[in-house]
């Protein structure tokens, strides 16, 4: 075994863990798992543990089931149990009982598009923006409050939350920097320390599992739903990218324009010409596009900008020439999405820009909400998918989107969503009752 596997083993001896969870991802970003005895991770290092991978979304036929999940030492996070037992919790990939990588394991995804990236001297960094909504029920949102933005509140349950949620982050190694209420009732956000890729998207998936549990603690529900009711701003995760080439910031050029590099300004053109296709993935579900709309702040339209909020991709200059502090914003991905293949497309996209050694167009000065159709044309601004039929076309034309999830990733999402598509078109909603039914 490595050093990292014999570290966590001395760790979880030395803190007397009793059993461990291990946790992996499906295709469409849910957490699946199974606990083990702590005398058993030994030989779950070495040799992974066999499971039924056809029972899981995106994974083996029947066929094909025998799954092996190899737990990734590095991620080994201590736990407190309620019932004062410790636990510990670790990632695992998921191989062919030969060893091999499976090519619907999400991290393999990301690792690939990766390991791509390193071949061109670069690695990526994330620094995510997550919100989401607290509500009272599980089964409709029911908003504890109606406080707005940044709002100063005296402690309550919400507030409670939060703070619970950055302990528990911070105590497995998950640095927290800044948490507040958000725009819409009941919502919050939670930003994480930026960290590579591969670590913020286990980060990710460990954020929303411990809300949902601190929210249960409270008698409460956490929703990372994108937009759960009409009226108000959606919950995002605008993610800030930093691109490294060695340790130099690949992205700050002390004599670009804004101290963007050139390797910056192609990164962004990439993002531009595939973020079409990419919505599909960053904004997986039906309700994204309900979020996806003019008018609440989400981003609709695909341009870029250094300071302009509405424009798809913004560079944040809150300290000016400080090369570490450079990085791009994307801005339309949500909490939704699969954390894994959200960066892997995200990175992809970029890296092909690069590749090309293409431009950006002009930067987006203008609030975009409010010019005419007629003029954003113009300017050649195109909008993003309004609806997850449109970005699945989009998604199936691109080569580059196929090529970052890998042959099997790429088909069997285009089918899951296509039907989740079917499923939502043929409903009857209440809103045609409400307006149609006395009417026709």
């Amino acid at each position: 075994m490595n050093q990292e596997a014999e570290r966590a083993l001395a760790e979880a001896e030395e803190r007397g863990v009793r059993y461990v969870r291990l946790v992996f991802t499906d295709v469409l970003g849910f957490a699946k798992s199974f606990a083990i005895s702590a005398t058993e991770l030994r030989p779950a290092f070495q040799d992974g543990i066999g499971f039924d991978g056809s029972a899981v979304e995106g994974f083996a036929r029947v066929e094909e089931a025998d799954m092996v999940a190899r737990p990734d030492p590095v991620t080994l996070r201590i736990l407190a149990a309620p019932d004062g037992d410790l636990a510990a919790r670790v990632i695992c990939d998921v191989q062919y009982p030969d060893g091999t990588p499976f090519e619907g394991d999400p991290r393999h995804v990301l690792r690939r598009v990766g390991a791509r990236a390193a071949e061109m001297g670069y690695t990526m960094e994330v620094a995510p923006e997550v919100e989401f909504f607290l509500s009272a029920s599980s089964s409709a949102f029911e908003p504890l409050d109606r406080r707005g933005y940044f709002d100063l509140t005296a402690a309550d349950s919400a507030d409670a939350l939060r703070r619970g949620v950055t302990d528990a982050l911070e105590g497995m190694g998950i640095p927290v920097e800044t948490y507040h209420h958000e725009d819409a009732p009941s919502q919050h956000e939670i930003d994480l320390a930026s960290a590579d890729a591969m670590a913020m998207a286990d980060s990710i998936m460990t954020l929303r599992l411990v809300a949902k549990q601190k929210a249960q603690e409270l008698g409460l529900h956490a929703s990372f739903m994108p937009k759960p009711a009409e009226g108000i701003q959606g919950s995002g995760m605008h993610t800030h990218l930093r691109l490294l080439e060695g340790d130099k910031a690949a992205l700050f050029e002390t004599a670009g324009d804004g101290s963007l590099s050139k390797v910056g300004r192609a990164f962004i053109a990439g993002l531009l010409g595939h973020a079409r296709a990419m919505t599909a993935v960053t904004n997986q579900w039906v309700n994204s596009y309900k979020r996806l709309v003019p008018g609440f702040e989400a981003p609709v339209y695909v341009c870029w900008a250094h300071r302009n909020r509405s424009a798809l991709v913004r560079v944040p200059a809150d300290i000016p020439g400080d090369e570490r502090s450079r990085r791009i914003e994307y801005r339309a991905i949500d909490p939704a999405c699969n954390p894994y293949l959200a960066f892997a497309v995200l990175l992809a996209a970029g890296l092909d820009g690069i590749r090309q050694g293409t431009d950006p167009p002009p930067e987006a000065t203008d609030n975009l909400y409010v010019l005419s159709d007629d003029e954003r044309r113009a300017e050649g601004i195109v909008a993003l998918p309004d609806s997850l039929l449109d970005a699945l076309r989009e998604m199936a034309r691109d080569e580059i989107v196929a090529e970052a999830l890998g042959e099997h990733v790429f088909e069997w999402f285009l089918r899951n969503k296509r039907l989740e598509w079917e499923e939502y078109r043929t409903r009857v909603t209440p809103f045609e009752m409400e307006r149609y039914f006395p009417l026709l």
